[in-house]
This record gives C-alpha cells, structure tokens and sequence, in this order.
C-alpha cells in the first residue's frame, strides 16, 4: 500500500515528491514517470540530496495505456498519482482499471482539441471503479481540492445550509518576467482565456472572459482586481451541495498579465487549432508554451504571496452568517523548503495528503469521487501539519459583489 507511481515531472510533482519523501514510513516507495526522464532526474537528484532518500524514476509516454499499463505491472503499486497533462486522465484511468490500482488526480479532464472543463467523462467511470473495487479521487489540489474541502468543512461546523460560495484565487507573487505562467502555460492559458461561468437561478451563466472585475481587500496582500471566471471546482460543488444558489469563482490578474494576453489571443498564438508552417502542423499555444519561461523555473525569483480561499454563506439556526477559510503561502518559504514556487506547492501538498488518506484508508470507498464527499476535519488537519495552515472568520455581511 505504501508503493506508489507519480505520472508527470512538473512543478506540482516535484512538490509532491518532496513532500512524499518527508514521509518514509508512509511512502515507502516512490516511482516518478515523465515523458521527458531528465525532468524526473533532476527531481531524484535533489530529493537524494535533501533527504537522503532514492526514489525510483521511469520514462512514460501516458498518452499509451499500453505503456502504461507495462509500468504498472513492473512496478506495481497501490496508487497512481496523476499530475500529468489534464488530456491524459481517461487514458490513465484505463490503465488503472486493467491493472487494478487506484487513481487520484488533481485537474479534470479535458479533451486535447477543445477547451472543456467537465467532469462527466470520470463520473462516467464510478460504475467500472466500484466493480473493481477501486478508487478515483479527483481534484485534490488547491482549486479544485482544498476549496472543496473548506466547502464541506463550513457546512459541516458552522452552517446548516449553503446559499452563496465564492472561492477567491490571488496569488500576488512576482517573478520579474514580462510575462510568464505560474503553472503549464498551455493549460493556464486554455483555462483564463475560456468563457466565463458561474452558477445562478439553478443554470450556468455563461460571459465572456475576464470581463466582470471586482477589487478585494486580501489578507495580508491588500487591494487586488480579481475576475470572473469558470473553474472545474464549481461543477461538482453545486453537484454535491445542491442547495447552493449562487456558485462563482474569482480570480486576481494584473494589467501587464492581461495585456499580453489581448495580444496573444489577437495574434492567433492561443489557439489550440493546428496551422502548417513548412509543412508541419503544429498548434500555435503549444509553441508559445515552449518560448515561455518554464514554470519550474520561477521558484528562485518569485516574491510574495498567495491567499486562497472560500467565502460561504448560508443559515445556521434560523440566522444567516457569512464564513471565509483561507490559506496565505509565501512563495519565498516555499522555495526554501522545496524549490518551488507557492502556486506549485499549494496543488503539490493537497496531491500528497490525499495520496496519504487513500493509502492509510482514511478516505477509502470504490468508485469516482470529489473530496468534498469526504470527511472535510482529517484533510483540514494534514494541512495544518503539511505547510497549509487554514485561517476561518465570520464576516459581518456577505459579499456585495
């Protein structure tokens, strides 16, 4: 149970990874995959050097189950931890199921050629999981993944309804580029240039992107203008809790950032169409993904904080109150605790800690899941000991936004 398989060498991996080899006596066998083996070594080497600790590394190409499913058979582990690209989910999914090993996640999938959040395609999954007796767990980063658990946490200790949930995302680090990514400039760029959606009057309200600003007071960080955007999270959230009435997801930007943005998307270098250049094909945003500052590579020379959060309201006894649980991460810290960037690490140790509730069958049941069908308090606690100390205070008024 303690052997476990990493798919992807990210920045997001390399944090789970260290985070993992934090805990022999939990994982007692670490193997990390990626396409590209010399991202997986350079991860070895400074776990090695940190921890005096040798995980095992293997070249995988997950977009073949046949490839995949040879690894999981050599290895043989009791859990996938899938942090590669969202487009690979199914595939990996399918090898789990043949091979009988579990699965968690912390991105939905979302077809290569089109820019689709939705969970239907793993919910479809639960039936062949719960007859194999195994278990998906999807979305256990930050957003989706801690948001969630602070959704179930609010309602289970200080509400007994939910009517309105926003989940507030500003990270306000600095990394001195002109632009850059805080995390796969393909996947990022997909999610912030799609339409806009929210959950109101029981149906999605759909916009247009990074249209509806709002300035917010953030703890610790100050005035920022966040916007209004989809993101997978909001989708189960009104799934699992159906009494909420109004769901929206925010998110902080800068002028710079959006001004490279405009231009990008105007210049046709965020498609995810192919063109022919020399007789190639190539899809323009995968190109700009390679001229852009990897994100890996950020985490010595960001500076500042992130402050990510839940603001819920809802009745407790007849009264309405208002409850916000946030996370403030110092990007600075948590490069000098693991070499990486706090955007990483605010999805790397979600990923380990609900890597560690399957292991220790704390969250343990056959079929697809979301975290928030979960127990919220032994979540809540690892993050406490993990590095992602949660804050929760009542505001005077709901938001007015």
């Amino acid at each position: 149970m303690s052997n476990v398989l990493v798919i992807g060498a990210g920045g997001v991996s390399s944090v789970t990874v260290h985070k993992m080899a934090m805990l022999p006596n939990v994982f007692k066998n670490i193997t990390l995959a990626s396409r590209t083996l010399k991202k997986c070594q350079d991860i070895q080497t400074k776990v090695k050097e940190k921890y005096n600790i040798n995980i095992n590394i293997a070249k995988l190409d997950a977009d073949n189950i046949n490839e995949t499913v040879k690894l999981i058979n050599k290895i043989s582990p009791f859990l996938i931890i899938n942090l590669a690209l969202p487009y690979q989910d199914l595939n990996i999914m399918e090898a789990c199921l043949i091979t009988n090993t579990h699965y968690l996640d912390t991105a939905n999938y979302e077809p290569k050629d089109e820019a689709k959040f939705e969970y239907s395609w793993q919910w479809d999954y639960s039936k062949k999981f719960q007859e194999k007796g195994l278990m998906a767990l999807l979305g256990s980063g930050f957003d989706p993944g801690v948001t969630n658990v602070y959704t179930a946490h609010t309602k289970k200790h200080f509400l007994n309804s939910i009517h309105s949930l926003d989940i507030l995302d500003c990270n306000a680090g600095d990394h001195g580029h002109p632009f850059a990514t805080n995390f796969n400039p393909e996947i990022n760029i997909r999610e912030v240039t799609s339409e806009s959606k929210h959950w109101e009057n029981n149906n999605w309200q759909v916009g247009p992107a990074l249209t509806n600003k709002v300035s917010f007071d953030f703890p610790e960080i100050g005035p920022k203008n966040m916007y209004l955007m989809y993101h997978e999270e909001l989708e189960s959230l009104v799934k699992h809790f159906p009494e909420i009435k109004k769901a929206r997801f925010w998110m902080t930007f800068g002028d710079s950032y959006l001004k490279h943005i405009e231009v990008l998307q105007n210049i046709g270098m965020t498609s995810i169409k192919p063109i022919n250049y020399n007789g190639m094909d190539i899809v323009p945003l995968q190109f700009l993904k390679q001229v852009l500052p990897d994100p890996g590579s950020l985490g010595n020379r960001t500076k500042g904080k992130t402050c990510i959060g839940t603001i819920i309201t809802g009745q407790k006894n007849g009264k309405e109150e208002t409850h916000y649980t946030y996370n403030i991460c110092d990007h600075e810290q948590c490069y000098e605790e693991v070499g990486s960037q706090a955007i990483s690490y605010t999805t790397g140790v979600p990923a380990m800690i609900g890597a560690m509730l399957m292991i220790q069958k704390i969250w343990y049941k056959p079929g697809v899941w979301n975290v928030e069908q979960f127990d919220p308090d032994p979540f809540m606690d690892l993050l406490n000991k993990h590095g992602l100390p949660s804050q929760t205070i009542q505001l005077d008024k709901k938001l007015s936004f």
